[in-house]
């Protein structure tokens, strides 16, 4: 049966058809939970191209351990703690003598950020208020905007956020708060419903992650795992 005809099945029924041995049906997933996984990736790395790849390989780490995921649990969730770490190693990697500041919450008042940040030249030649939002975002502080996309951006609920970046759900109502004051002091009163259409993740990039990833799980899988 094509993929396209299975897209209603619920998560945890693709992951469990998936586990026996229908290998293709990942994409289902893939294409599912693809703008959350790459918003959290985004967050982290600042990156376009580079939170592409700690995508593609958030993708093979969970299909390789996709024996390790408990039914019980929400599998975007589960997808998106897997995202955070390959992107965080990542982060390390490009940078090891900078400290990771994803639980970091010292010295980082609203002053941390400027109006200023945004150039004026940006602003003059982009009419786009989600290419504003995506530089104020990305101006923030590793901790708060790794929050900030997925509550604010992504709609993730507190526990949700809580569980994907492991810290606890007082510590991310703490962080949102900050980062929501961060980012009207560079946005005033234009921040709102337009912060979801931020970071969007296009179709054209999204059959080329799946593209890449199927070529790496489908390949050498010959049968039921």
């Amino acid at each position: 049966m094509p993929v396209e005809m299975l897209t209603t099945l619920s998560d945890r029924e693709v992951v469990d058809r998936v586990r026996n041995g229908e290998t293709a049906l990942f994409e289902i997933l893939m294409r599912r939970h693809n703008q959350r996984v790459y918003r959290a990736a985004r967050a982290i790395l600042k990156d376009e191209s580079e939170a592409e790849d700690a995508m593609q390989q958030a993708y093979i780490n969970a299909f390789l351990h996709l024996e390790q995921f408990e039914s019980r649990a929400q599998f975007s969730t589960w997808l998106t703690r897997i995202t955070i770490y390959e992107a965080l190693a990542r982060r390390r990697k490009r940078r090891p003598e900078e400290p990771l500041s994803i639980n970091d919450d010292e010295g980082h008042g609203p002053e941390a950020v400027s109006s200023s940040e945004i150039s004026p030249e940006r602003q003059a030649y982009s009419g786009e208020l989600a290419r504003l939002i995506e530089d104020a975002v990305d101006a923030l502080p590793e901790s708060y905007r790794a929050v900030f996309m997925l509550r604010e951006v992504e709609g993730l609920s507190t526990l949700e956020t809580a569980e994907g970046l492991g810290v606890g759900e007082e510590a991310v109502k703490t962080r949102l708060h900050r980062a929501r004051a961060m980012v009207r002091q560079t946005l005033s009163d234009r921040l709102g419903a337009s912060a979801s259409q931020a970071f969007q993740f296009h179709a054209p990039r999204c059959d080329r992650v799946v593209a890449a990833v199927l070529a790496e799980i489908v390949k050498p899988v010959s049968g039921p795992h």
